[in-house]
Protein backbone atom coordinates (compact mmCIF):
# COMPACT_ATOMS: atom_id res chain seq x y z
CA UNK A 1 0.00 0.00 0.00
CA UNK A 2 2.87 2.49 0.66
CA UNK A 3 4.67 1.62 -2.18
CA UNK A 4 1.33 2.36 -4.28
CA UNK A 5 0.87 5.84 -2.33
CA UNK A 6 4.59 6.75 -3.20
CA UNK A 7 4.27 5.76 -6.93
CA UNK A 8 0.95 7.88 -7.02
CA UNK A 9 2.73 10.77 -5.53
CA UNK A 10 5.80 10.48 -7.99
CA UNK A 11 3.61 10.42 -11.08
CA UNK A 12 1.27 12.88 -9.75
CA UNK A 13 4.40 15.52 -9.37
CA UNK A 14 5.91 14.14 -12.48
CA UNK A 15 2.74 14.58 -14.38
CA UNK A 16 1.72 17.56 -12.54
CA UNK A 17 -1.88 15.94 -11.94
CA UNK A 18 -3.35 14.23 -9.19
CA UNK A 19 -5.23 11.72 -11.11
CA UNK A 20 -2.58 9.30 -10.86
CA UNK A 21 -2.97 9.28 -7.09
CA UNK A 22 -6.76 9.04 -7.08
CA UNK A 23 -6.46 6.03 -9.72
CA UNK A 24 -3.90 3.69 -7.53
CA UNK A 25 -6.42 4.55 -4.86
CA UNK A 26 -9.01 3.64 -6.92
CA UNK A 27 -7.46 0.23 -7.49
CA UNK A 28 -6.76 -0.36 -3.87
CA UNK A 29 -10.56 -0.28 -3.03
CA UNK A 30 -11.11 -2.56 -5.64
CA UNK A 31 -8.63 -4.77 -4.14
CA UNK A 32 -9.62 -4.03 -0.30
CA UNK A 33 -13.52 -4.79 -1.47
CA UNK A 34 -12.74 -8.22 -3.44
CA UNK A 35 -10.62 -9.56 -0.27
CA UNK A 36 -13.40 -8.48 1.90
CA UNK A 37 -15.97 -10.46 -0.16
CA UNK A 38 -13.24 -13.57 -0.34
CA UNK A 39 -13.42 -13.38 3.69
CA UNK A 40 -16.83 -13.07 3.64
CA UNK A 41 -17.04 -16.62 0.85
CA UNK A 42 -14.71 -18.44 3.73
CA UNK A 43 -16.72 -17.82 6.63
CA UNK A 44 -20.20 -18.04 5.74
CA UNK A 45 -18.85 -21.85 4.15
CA UNK A 46 -20.19 -24.71 6.87
CA UNK A 47 -16.93 -26.93 5.92
CA UNK A 48 -13.38 -25.87 6.74
CA UNK A 49 -11.01 -24.75 3.62
CA UNK A 50 -7.73 -23.10 3.88
CA UNK A 51 -7.98 -19.07 4.23
CA UNK A 52 -7.74 -16.87 0.56
CA UNK A 53 -4.29 -16.35 -0.51
CA UNK A 54 -3.30 -12.59 -0.30
CA UNK A 55 -0.22 -10.55 0.69
CA UNK A 56 0.35 -7.41 3.01
CA UNK A 57 -1.75 -6.40 5.87
CA UNK A 58 -4.89 -9.10 4.73
CA UNK A 59 -2.63 -11.64 4.51
CA UNK A 60 -1.68 -11.72 7.96
CA UNK A 61 -4.92 -10.62 9.05
CA UNK A 62 -5.76 -13.99 7.11
CA UNK A 63 -3.08 -16.11 8.90
CA UNK A 64 -4.32 -14.45 12.56
CA UNK A 65 -7.44 -15.50 12.07
CA UNK A 66 -6.95 -19.26 10.97
CA UNK A 67 -4.77 -19.13 13.99
CA UNK A 68 -7.37 -18.18 16.31
CA UNK A 69 -10.39 -20.74 14.11
CA UNK A 70 -7.32 -23.92 14.81
CA UNK A 71 -7.45 -22.81 18.65
CA UNK A 72 -11.79 -22.88 18.87
CA UNK A 73 -12.01 -25.72 17.01
CA UNK A 74 -9.90 -27.81 19.67
CA UNK A 75 -11.51 -26.21 22.38
CA UNK A 76 -14.35 -27.46 20.21
CA UNK A 77 -13.10 -31.13 19.96
CA UNK A 78 -12.00 -31.00 23.46
CA UNK A 79 -15.33 -29.83 24.66
CA UNK A 80 -17.23 -32.44 22.75
CA UNK A 81 -14.93 -35.43 24.10
CA UNK A 82 -16.02 -33.96 27.57
CA UNK A 83 -19.43 -33.86 27.17
CA UNK A 84 -19.35 -37.85 25.22
CA UNK A 85 -17.21 -39.06 28.06
CA UNK A 86 -19.72 -37.61 30.46
CA UNK A 87 -22.60 -38.85 28.31
CA UNK A 88 -21.09 -42.20 28.51
CA UNK A 89 -19.98 -42.66 31.81
CA UNK A 90 -23.72 -40.98 33.00
CA UNK A 91 -25.46 -43.84 30.22
CA UNK A 92 -23.15 -46.75 32.46
CA UNK A 93 -24.61 -45.81 35.78
CA UNK A 94 -27.48 -48.25 37.23
CA UNK A 95 -28.96 -45.03 38.57
CA UNK A 96 -31.26 -42.99 36.78
CA UNK A 97 -30.21 -39.74 36.25
CA UNK A 98 -32.74 -36.88 34.90
CA UNK A 99 -31.87 -33.17 34.23
CA UNK A 100 -35.46 -30.78 34.37
CA UNK A 101 -35.60 -27.42 33.55
CA UNK A 102 -37.18 -24.67 35.50
CA UNK A 103 -40.41 -25.52 33.52
CA UNK A 104 -40.35 -29.07 34.96
CA UNK A 105 -39.78 -30.01 31.86
CA UNK A 106 -37.11 -32.92 30.36
CA UNK A 107 -34.09 -31.52 29.10
CA UNK A 108 -31.94 -34.77 29.77
CA UNK A 109 -31.77 -38.44 30.97
CA UNK A 110 -29.71 -41.70 30.79
CA UNK A 111 -30.41 -45.13 29.52
CA UNK A 112 -31.46 -46.11 33.64
CA UNK A 113 -34.15 -43.61 33.32
CA UNK A 114 -35.57 -45.14 30.13
CA UNK A 115 -35.81 -48.65 31.73
CA UNK A 116 -37.03 -47.91 34.95
CA UNK A 117 -38.96 -44.48 34.13
CA UNK A 118 -40.02 -45.97 30.60
CA UNK A 119 -38.74 -42.15 29.25
CA UNK A 120 -38.43 -42.82 25.27
CA UNK A 121 -36.28 -40.65 23.85
CA UNK A 122 -38.08 -39.78 20.52
CA UNK A 123 -41.64 -38.78 21.97
CA UNK A 124 -40.19 -37.28 25.59
CA UNK A 125 -37.51 -34.69 25.57
CA UNK A 126 -39.11 -31.44 26.02
CA UNK A 127 -41.92 -32.78 27.92
CA UNK A 128 -43.75 -31.59 31.30
CA UNK A 129 -41.95 -34.36 34.01
CA UNK A 130 -45.49 -34.88 35.94
CA UNK A 131 -46.87 -35.81 32.66
CA UNK A 132 -45.00 -38.48 32.29
CA UNK A 133 -44.72 -39.69 36.35
CA UNK A 134 -48.38 -39.25 37.85
CA UNK A 135 -48.08 -40.99 41.27
CA UNK A 136 -49.55 -38.47 44.25
CA UNK A 137 -46.44 -38.91 46.34
CA UNK A 138 -43.72 -38.03 43.94
CA UNK A 139 -45.59 -34.84 42.22
CA UNK A 140 -46.00 -33.51 45.91
CA UNK A 141 -42.78 -34.30 46.37
CA UNK A 142 -41.86 -32.45 43.73
CA UNK A 143 -44.10 -29.56 44.41
CA UNK A 144 -43.52 -29.02 48.05
CA UNK A 145 -39.54 -28.32 47.19
CA UNK A 146 -38.44 -29.80 50.35
CA UNK A 147 -35.88 -32.35 49.32
CA UNK A 148 -33.77 -33.10 52.56
CA UNK A 149 -35.36 -36.65 52.98
CA UNK A 150 -35.63 -39.17 49.78
CA UNK A 151 -38.78 -40.23 48.73
CA UNK A 152 -39.23 -43.96 47.91
CA UNK A 153 -42.51 -44.73 45.59
CA UNK A 154 -42.77 -48.06 43.41
CA UNK A 155 -41.36 -47.50 39.34
CA UNK A 156 -43.65 -46.54 37.03
CA UNK A 157 -42.92 -48.97 34.57
CA UNK A 158 -43.10 -52.09 37.47
CA UNK A 159 -44.82 -51.96 40.49
CA UNK A 160 -42.50 -54.63 42.18
CA UNK A 161 -39.26 -52.70 41.80
CA UNK A 162 -38.65 -49.74 44.44
CA UNK A 163 -36.74 -46.63 43.66
CA UNK A 164 -35.65 -44.21 45.70
CA UNK A 165 -35.33 -40.72 44.53
CA UNK A 166 -33.37 -37.78 46.02
CA UNK A 167 -33.91 -33.91 43.78
CA UNK A 168 -30.57 -31.41 43.69
CA UNK A 169 -31.63 -27.82 42.91
CA UNK A 170 -29.04 -26.06 40.75
CA UNK A 171 -28.53 -22.76 38.52
CA UNK A 172 -31.47 -20.74 37.81
CA UNK A 173 -34.62 -23.21 39.13
CA UNK A 174 -32.75 -26.15 37.28
CA UNK A 175 -33.48 -29.85 39.15
CA UNK A 176 -31.28 -32.98 39.13
CA UNK A 177 -32.98 -35.92 39.50
CA UNK A 178 -31.36 -38.97 41.21
CA UNK A 179 -33.14 -42.60 41.74
CA UNK A 180 -31.92 -45.95 42.47
CA UNK A 181 -33.33 -49.43 42.97
CA UNK A 182 -33.61 -49.87 46.35
CA UNK A 183 -36.01 -53.37 45.85
CA UNK A 184 -33.21 -55.27 47.90
CA UNK A 185 -33.12 -53.40 50.08
CA UNK A 186 -36.63 -52.92 50.75
CA UNK A 187 -37.16 -56.81 50.56
CA UNK A 188 -34.60 -57.51 53.14
CA UNK A 189 -35.84 -54.67 55.26
CA UNK A 190 -39.03 -56.44 55.07
CA UNK A 191 -37.87 -59.60 56.46
CA UNK A 192 -36.12 -57.95 59.13
CA UNK A 193 -39.31 -56.72 60.21
CA UNK A 194 -41.59 -59.91 59.90
CA UNK A 195 -38.20 -61.96 61.98
CA UNK A 196 -38.41 -59.33 64.56
CA UNK A 197 -42.25 -59.71 64.72
CA UNK A 198 -41.94 -63.28 64.94
CA UNK A 199 -39.43 -64.00 66.95
CA UNK A 200 -40.61 -61.29 69.29
CA UNK A 201 -44.45 -63.29 68.75
CA UNK A 202 -42.81 -66.72 69.84
CA UNK A 203 -41.08 -65.79 73.11
CA UNK A 204 -43.72 -64.19 74.87
CA UNK A 205 -45.50 -67.11 75.81
CA UNK A 206 -42.06 -68.91 77.25
CA UNK A 207 -41.63 -66.16 78.77
CA UNK A 208 -44.80 -66.01 80.36
CA UNK A 209 -44.77 -69.19 81.56
CA UNK A 210 -41.21 -69.07 83.18
CA UNK A 211 -41.86 -65.74 85.44
CA UNK A 212 -45.19 -68.14 86.34
CA UNK A 213 -42.80 -70.69 87.75
CA UNK A 214 -40.39 -68.42 88.77
CA UNK A 215 -42.90 -66.44 90.77
CA UNK A 216 -44.25 -70.03 92.26
CA UNK A 217 -40.61 -71.05 93.42
CA UNK A 218 -39.71 -67.62 95.12
CA UNK A 219 -43.16 -68.10 97.30
CA UNK A 220 -42.45 -71.55 98.27
CA UNK A 221 -38.76 -71.24 99.16
CA UNK A 222 -37.88 -71.18 102.42
CA UNK A 223 -36.49 -68.17 103.57
CA UNK A 224 -33.31 -69.52 105.29
CA UNK A 225 -32.30 -70.82 101.40
CA UNK A 226 -31.24 -67.19 100.73
CA UNK A 227 -28.62 -68.07 97.86
CA UNK A 228 -31.49 -69.82 96.11
CA UNK A 229 -33.75 -66.57 96.61
CA UNK A 230 -31.34 -64.55 95.40
CA UNK A 231 -30.67 -66.93 92.51
CA UNK A 232 -34.42 -66.79 91.99
CA UNK A 233 -34.17 -62.84 92.20
CA UNK A 234 -31.78 -62.85 89.93
CA UNK A 235 -33.53 -64.48 87.39
CA UNK A 236 -37.41 -63.16 87.88
CA UNK A 237 -35.77 -59.84 87.26
CA UNK A 238 -33.96 -60.67 83.76
CA UNK A 239 -37.03 -62.24 83.04
CA UNK A 240 -39.09 -58.63 83.69
CA UNK A 241 -36.56 -57.21 81.70
CA UNK A 242 -36.54 -59.56 78.67
CA UNK A 243 -40.52 -59.58 78.95
CA UNK A 244 -39.88 -56.13 78.26
CA UNK A 245 -37.93 -56.16 75.90
CA UNK A 246 -40.16 -58.43 74.19
CA UNK A 247 -43.35 -56.10 74.25
CA UNK A 248 -41.06 -53.37 73.04
CA UNK A 249 -40.05 -55.15 70.00
CA UNK A 250 -43.47 -55.91 69.35
CA UNK A 251 -44.63 -52.61 69.75
CA UNK A 252 -42.30 -51.71 67.71
CA UNK A 253 -43.08 -54.00 64.99
CA UNK A 254 -46.78 -53.14 64.91
CA UNK A 255 -45.43 -49.23 64.42
CA UNK A 256 -43.36 -50.03 61.11
CA UNK A 257 -46.08 -52.70 59.46
CA UNK A 258 -49.20 -50.68 60.09
CA UNK A 259 -50.94 -48.16 58.97
CA UNK A 260 -51.17 -44.84 61.09
CA UNK A 261 -54.72 -43.52 62.24
CA UNK A 262 -54.91 -40.14 60.60
CA UNK A 263 -58.46 -39.08 62.13
CA UNK A 264 -57.03 -39.81 66.07
CA UNK A 265 -58.69 -38.59 69.08
CA UNK A 266 -58.70 -35.37 70.51
CA UNK A 267 -56.39 -36.91 73.61
CA UNK A 268 -56.50 -34.61 76.74
CA UNK A 269 -52.56 -34.06 77.23
CA UNK A 270 -52.79 -32.38 80.75
CA UNK A 271 -54.56 -35.65 82.39
CA UNK A 272 -51.87 -37.48 80.69
CA UNK A 273 -49.19 -35.68 81.21
CA UNK A 274 -50.47 -35.39 85.04
CA UNK A 275 -50.94 -39.23 85.60
CA UNK A 276 -46.91 -39.77 84.19
CA UNK A 277 -45.64 -36.86 86.47
CA UNK A 278 -47.23 -39.31 89.23
CA UNK A 279 -45.96 -42.40 88.16
CA UNK A 280 -42.34 -41.17 87.38
CA UNK A 281 -42.29 -39.63 91.20
CA UNK A 282 -42.89 -43.18 92.00
CA UNK A 283 -40.52 -45.06 89.75
CA UNK A 284 -37.55 -44.06 91.55
CA UNK A 285 -38.82 -42.65 94.95
CA UNK A 286 -35.19 -43.05 96.28
CA UNK A 287 -33.66 -40.47 94.42
CA UNK A 288 -36.38 -37.79 95.63
CA UNK A 289 -36.64 -36.24 92.26
CA UNK A 290 -38.33 -32.88 91.61
CA UNK A 291 -41.04 -33.01 88.93
CA UNK A 292 -42.44 -29.50 87.34
CA UNK A 293 -44.92 -29.73 84.95
CA UNK A 294 -46.22 -26.53 83.02
CA UNK A 295 -49.26 -27.14 80.30
CA UNK A 296 -52.46 -25.78 79.48
CA UNK A 297 -55.26 -27.63 81.17
CA UNK A 298 -57.23 -27.65 78.05
CA UNK A 299 -54.95 -28.75 75.81
CA UNK A 300 -55.82 -31.00 72.93
CA UNK A 301 -53.96 -33.07 70.73
CA UNK A 302 -55.18 -35.24 68.11
CA UNK A 303 -53.82 -38.63 68.84
CA UNK A 304 -53.38 -42.24 69.15
CA UNK A 305 -53.47 -42.04 73.00
CA UNK A 306 -51.91 -45.39 73.39
CA UNK A 307 -49.10 -44.96 70.70
CA UNK A 308 -48.73 -41.18 72.49
CA UNK A 309 -48.88 -42.32 75.95
CA UNK A 310 -46.57 -44.72 75.15
CA UNK A 311 -44.04 -42.15 73.46
CA UNK A 312 -44.47 -39.87 76.32
CA UNK A 313 -43.74 -41.70 78.82
CA UNK A 314 -40.54 -43.34 77.76
CA UNK A 315 -39.12 -39.65 77.27
CA UNK A 316 -40.32 -39.04 80.76
CA UNK A 317 -38.95 -42.59 82.35
CA UNK A 318 -35.33 -42.02 80.75
CA UNK A 319 -35.40 -38.75 82.45
CA UNK A 320 -36.07 -40.38 85.58
CA UNK A 321 -33.51 -43.16 85.16
CA UNK A 322 -30.28 -40.98 84.15
CA UNK A 323 -30.94 -37.88 86.53
CA UNK A 324 -29.23 -38.24 89.59
CA UNK A 325 -31.14 -38.18 93.27
CA UNK A 326 -32.30 -34.93 93.91
CA UNK A 327 -32.72 -33.75 90.27
CA UNK A 328 -34.80 -31.66 88.37
CA UNK A 329 -36.89 -32.52 85.68
CA UNK A 330 -39.09 -30.15 84.22
CA UNK A 331 -42.23 -31.33 81.81
CA UNK A 332 -43.87 -28.55 79.18
CA UNK A 333 -46.43 -28.27 76.60
CA UNK A 334 -46.64 -25.47 74.41
CA UNK A 335 -47.91 -24.22 70.93
CA UNK A 336 -46.86 -21.57 68.72
CA UNK A 337 -47.73 -20.50 64.74
CA UNK A 338 -45.66 -23.83 64.17
CA UNK A 339 -47.37 -25.94 66.15
CA UNK A 340 -47.75 -28.35 69.27
CA UNK A 341 -45.03 -29.11 71.25
CA UNK A 342 -43.52 -31.43 74.71
CA UNK A 343 -40.18 -30.87 75.93
CA UNK A 344 -38.66 -33.49 78.71
CA UNK A 345 -35.91 -31.51 80.63
CA UNK A 346 -33.41 -32.80 82.99
CA UNK A 347 -30.18 -31.74 84.34
CA UNK A 348 -28.67 -35.46 84.32
CA UNK A 349 -25.77 -36.68 82.91
CA UNK A 350 -26.28 -35.29 79.70
CA UNK A 351 -24.81 -37.02 75.87
CA UNK A 352 -22.12 -35.85 73.70
CA UNK A 353 -23.23 -34.56 70.64
CA UNK A 354 -21.80 -36.86 68.66
CA UNK A 355 -24.42 -39.75 69.75
CA UNK A 356 -27.40 -37.55 69.11
CA UNK A 357 -27.59 -38.71 65.64
CA UNK A 358 -27.80 -42.31 66.27
CA UNK A 359 -29.99 -41.97 70.07
CA UNK A 360 -33.10 -43.45 67.56
CA UNK A 361 -31.82 -46.57 66.98
CA UNK A 362 -32.57 -49.91 67.58
CA UNK A 363 -30.35 -50.52 70.97
CA UNK A 364 -28.09 -48.37 70.64
CA UNK A 365 -27.18 -46.63 73.72
CA UNK A 366 -23.97 -44.13 74.49
CA UNK A 367 -22.66 -45.52 77.31
CA UNK A 368 -22.73 -49.05 77.68
CA UNK A 369 -21.83 -49.06 81.41
CA UNK A 370 -25.23 -47.70 81.91
CA UNK A 371 -27.52 -50.58 80.83
CA UNK A 372 -27.19 -52.97 83.98
CA UNK A 373 -27.83 -49.49 86.36
CA UNK A 374 -30.85 -48.68 84.25
CA UNK A 375 -32.64 -51.58 83.00
CA UNK A 376 -33.44 -50.02 79.96
CA UNK A 377 -34.09 -52.13 76.56
CA UNK A 378 -32.73 -49.71 74.11
CA UNK A 379 -36.18 -49.24 72.02
CA UNK A 380 -37.49 -46.31 74.14
CA UNK A 381 -35.99 -43.30 71.36
CA UNK A 382 -36.67 -45.57 68.61
CA UNK A 383 -40.49 -46.24 69.62
CA UNK A 384 -40.66 -42.36 70.24
CA UNK A 385 -39.45 -41.66 66.78
CA UNK A 386 -41.93 -43.96 65.14
CA UNK A 387 -44.53 -42.60 66.92
CA UNK A 388 -43.72 -38.97 65.97
CA UNK A 389 -43.37 -39.98 62.33
CA UNK A 390 -47.11 -41.46 62.63
CA UNK A 391 -48.74 -38.18 64.12
CA UNK A 392 -46.72 -35.94 61.65
CA UNK A 393 -44.18 -35.13 63.91
CA UNK A 394 -40.61 -35.07 64.54
CA UNK A 395 -38.42 -35.77 67.88
CA UNK A 396 -35.68 -33.26 68.89
CA UNK A 397 -32.68 -33.39 71.17
CA UNK A 398 -30.44 -31.31 72.43
CA UNK A 399 -28.21 -32.82 74.96
CA UNK A 400 -24.22 -32.10 76.70
CA UNK A 401 -22.23 -33.94 78.92
CA UNK A 402 -22.65 -32.95 82.42
CA UNK A 403 -25.05 -30.32 81.22
CA UNK A 404 -28.43 -32.38 81.58
CA UNK A 405 -30.52 -32.86 77.75
CA UNK A 406 -33.60 -31.92 76.36
CA UNK A 407 -35.93 -34.13 74.57
CA UNK A 408 -38.98 -32.01 72.58
CA UNK A 409 -41.88 -34.10 70.05
CA UNK A 410 -43.05 -31.02 67.68
CA UNK A 411 -46.21 -31.62 66.33
CA UNK A 412 -47.92 -29.95 63.07
CA UNK A 413 -50.52 -27.39 63.47
CA UNK A 414 -52.86 -29.57 61.92
CA UNK A 415 -52.57 -31.78 65.27
CA UNK A 416 -54.15 -29.04 67.18
CA UNK A 417 -57.31 -28.49 69.32
CA UNK A 418 -58.80 -25.75 71.25
CA UNK A 419 -56.66 -22.94 72.67
CA UNK A 420 -54.96 -23.61 75.94
CA UNK A 421 -55.18 -21.87 79.46
CA UNK A 422 -52.02 -22.26 80.91
CA UNK A 423 -51.75 -23.94 84.13
CA UNK A 424 -48.94 -24.74 86.09
CA UNK A 425 -48.25 -27.90 88.77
Amino acid sequence: MLILVAAGVALCVLWRSVWPLVAVLGLYIVWSTRQLFALYVWLVREEHTDPPDSVGLWGEFYTRLEHLFRQERRAQDNLQGIIQRAQASVNALEDVVVMIDRHGHLEYWNHAAERHLGFRPDKDLGQPLTNLMRHPRFTDYLSQGRFNEPLEIPSPVNDSRILQFRITEFGEGDQLILARDMTRLHHLEEMRKDFVANVSHELKTPLTVLKGYLETLQDTVPEEQTRLRRALQQMSTQSHRMEALVNDLLLLSRLENTKADNTGQAVAVHGMLHRMRESALALMPEKHHRITLTVPEDARLLANPAELESAFGNLITNAVKYTPAEGHIHIEWWRDDKGGHLSVTDDGVGIDPQHIPRLTERFYRPDNSRVTQTGGTGLGLAIVKHVMLRHDGKLEIQSALGKGSTFTCHFPPARLVDKPALANT
